[in-house]
């Protein structure tokens, strides 16, 4: 058992190796959460706007629809059409209805979003040094294989 653990949620017994495993898990998921919200609030947005301006990025200067980016989403989002109207309003993002079906729009990342991404770039790496301080690249890809254990189907 770790100490580090123990000593942020002061319990020092578990039930079983699971339970301690997963708090571990949650709490390191938490520590990580608080450093990209502390940045994102720097710049004026929510991680799950981040996350958005991202998947955008990905595929600038195409776009994609509402579906493709709620389904790229690292967390699940109920509502992306508020986030991408929450961009639009911020001038990151803009929305373009298709040709065939005038009930779906493309949403494609703005010029100002690119830009803001681009000045977040140093923060956001800053903020995630940490895991590349304590985890070798080796460490780094056994700790992903492990966690898609946890999370993936089939």
């Amino acid at each position: 058992m770790g100490k580090a653990l123990r000593d942020r949620i002061k319990q020092y017994q578990f039930e079983s190796p699971i339970q301690e495993a997963l708090l571990n898990l949650l709490v390191a998921a938490d520590s990580i959460k608080y450093e990209s919200e502390r940045v994102c609030a720097r710049f004026g947005i929510t991680p799950p706007l981040y996350n958005v301006l991202r998947i955008l990025r990905g595929v600038y200067p195409e776009g994609h629809p509402r579906c493709e980016i709620a389904e790229r989403m690292l967390e699940r989002a109920p509502d992306v059409t508020r986030l991408i109207d929450r961009l639009e309003h911020l001038g990151l993002a803009e929305r373009n209805r298709t040709g065939e079906d005038k009930r779906m729009s493309i949403s494609r990342i703005t010029a100002a979003g690119l830009n803001l991404l681009e000045e977040m770039k140093s923060e956001m790496e800053q903020a995630h040094k940490g895991i590349s301080e304590r985890l070798s690249e080796e460490e780094c890809l056994e700790l992903s294989t492990l966690l898609e254990k946890l999370y993936a189907r089939g």
